[in-house]
């Protein structure tokens, strides 16, 4: 920014509070405290009005010897001071280090200069206000206006303008304030999902009684790995279900809104217990574990709402679950409640487990009840519970004991396998089957001319989109995305001529998956070879 006039003027609280009034407006994501801090009460606040180079009035508002806000034809902007106190302020998008240099001599941030995070670009609207920062670090150094849409950028391959651009670290704006450098804050959007080795876990059959499935909530968590689920379904596999989408009931489904909101309150109640809480932070306020703990728990597209329950309040519902004996609750102080004290072995279903641990809880059971046979130490007797649980019907009268490893591989082929991926900053990503890894295949068209296709991205949180927005940046090839053949809300990507190596280096490299859920690598071309 390139002021002109600039006129000096100070004005009383009035202006503060309508300065915070209009903050909130404009940038509803900062609470009343951010707000206070941002405009502070008794600090002096000046209003600095210049007029950039254009000719266009501008009012800078400055605190503390710093710039930290200006308004452009009534539209506040926060500058890249008050960005680098609140850095998820805006949306943000990530560019090269030397494009800066460019930026603070005036120029627009073309499309073709940004950096595409493996999740995606975030998703704007034409005029949306948004931040810019540098590869390697959060912390942004301008401050735009999107040009197009985030869909409209992806169509156009990331060509053209994306970004007007009306204030940059370095420019004038920022001179008039202490001329810090921007922080280091670390990047989050190019963090690679955590996809550890698979570990030999199950889910368990309905079937299943008894002893059997007596889970308990002590150390179950276990985050970065695929794994399978035992038990009811996820709380992402909820989300998905249309059975408990939204706070309408499926009209297929026998139970009733409310029944399907104590369903929703139970499940949240749960999973905030295994997931967040923990002993050391008992004694803790109800009023914490429900805005901290069960709203967090809530599956993405539902809302929890404890009022159109069946019991209506936090208190009520708390009582049921201290009656289950799942949670003890006292009146520490004169009308408030608090959770003293949790049973983290209650019995309980739907908690991760492995092999290993299934095997544990069939010997333990075997043990417990002397199913184990006195003449040979090697076979187990099977009871009603275990005949149910692994035996066909046709073997049900015909086979009354079992050896030890028999017993415990049908058990464990009769469960049906579930898998789970975790995101860095995100809940855990559960389903039913085997994740399949992703397919690279090269296919001849009419043309005689070669296609790189590549499927099953969205397994791995890749946005197909954006990877083919990269591979036609840098392969300078045209990419495709297309519905994928026999897979249902699945795309893959199609590029023109052999670009395994390029998608080698950005799996492997840049979002660093592990090569064994990867297949097809061995197709990039020999050296030498044409593609």
């Amino acid at each position: 920014m390139h002021p002109g006039t600039i006129h000096t003027t100070h004005r009383f609280a009035f202006c503060r509070r309508k300065l915070r009034a209009d903050v909130m407006a404009a940038f509803p994501t900062l609470g009343t405290d951010q707000v206070s801090v941002l405009v502070p009460g008794k600090e002096e606040l000046n209003i600095v009005k210049l007029y950039a180079h254009r000719g266009d009035a501008v009012t800078v508002y400055v605190s503390g010897g710093n710039p930290i806000l200006f308004e452009v034809e009534k539209t506040l902007y926060p500058t890249v001071y008050t960005l680098w106190s609140y850095p998820d302020l805006l949306p943000a998008f990530t560019t090269w280090p030397p494009v800066l240099e460019k930026l603070v001599g005036g120029a627009d941030l073309m499309l073709p200069g940004l950096v595409v995070p493996p999740a995606g670009l975030p998703q704007v609207q034409k005029g949306d206000l948004c931040a810019i920062a540098l590869l390697g670090n959060r912390a942004p150094v301008a401050v735009g206006v999107a040009a197009m849409s985030t869909a409209e950028m992806l169509t156009s391959g990331l060509k053209g303008r994306g970004f007007s651009v009306l204030h940059t670290y370095q420019d004038h704006l920022w001179r008039s304030g202490d001329k810090s450098s921007p922080p280091s804050l670390a990047p989050l959007a190019l963090d690679p999902p955590d996809l550890s080795e698979e570990k030999e876990s199950v889910q368990a059959d309905p079937a299943l009684q008894g002893d059997l499935r007596r889970l308990t909530l002590e150390g179950e968590e276990e985050n970065g790995e695929v794994q399978r689920m035992c038990g009811e379904k996820s709380l992402s596999e909820a989300s998905e279900d249309p059975s408990v989408r939204g706070l309408n009931p499926d009209p297929t489904d026998s139970k009733t809104l409310q029944e399907q909101m104590d369903e929703l309150v139970q499940r949240c109640f749960l999973h905030a217990l295994k997931c967040q809480v923990r002993k050391a932070d008992l004694p803790l306020l109800t009023s914490t574990f429900l805005g901290s703990h069960m709203l967090s728990c809530c599956p993405e597209g539902r809302q929890l709402d404890i009022k159109k329950s069946s019991y209506k309040k936090l208190s009520k519902f708390l009582q049921h679950m201290q009656q289950e004996q799942i949670i003890q609750v006292k009146e520490l102080s004169k009308g408030v409640e608090s959770i003293v004290a949790v049973d983290w072995k209650h019995p309980r279903k739907g908690s991760i487990l492995e092999g290993g641990e299934v095997r544990t809880i069939i010997i333990n059971y075997v043990k417990r009840n002397d199913l184990v046979d006195a003449d040979n130490k090697n076979l187990v007797k099977l009871d009603p519970i275990l005949c149910d649980c692994i035996l066909e019907k046709n073997e049900q009268h015909t086979i009354m004991k079992l050896p030890w490893d028999s017993l415990l591989t049908r058990c464990l082929e009769k469960l049906q396998p579930v898998y789970q991926v975790t995101f860095p900053g995100q809940e855990p990503i559960v389903k039913k089957g085997r994740i399949c890894p992703i397919d690279i295949t090269l296919a001849q068209r009419a043309s005689n001319k070669k296609v790189t296709v590549v499927r099953n991205l969205e397994a791995y949180g890749l946005d197909p989109c954006s990877v083919a927005a990269i591979l036609q940046q840098r392969c300078q090839a045209s990419a495709t995305v297309t519905p994928a053949p026999g897979a249902k809300d699945s795309l893959q990507v199609q590029i023109q001529g052999n670009q395994v190596h390029h998608l080698s280096r950005l799996l492997l490299e840049e979002y660093q998956l592990p090569r064994k859920h990867i297949q097809g690598l061995e197709k990039a071309p020999k050296p030498g070879k044409k593609k």
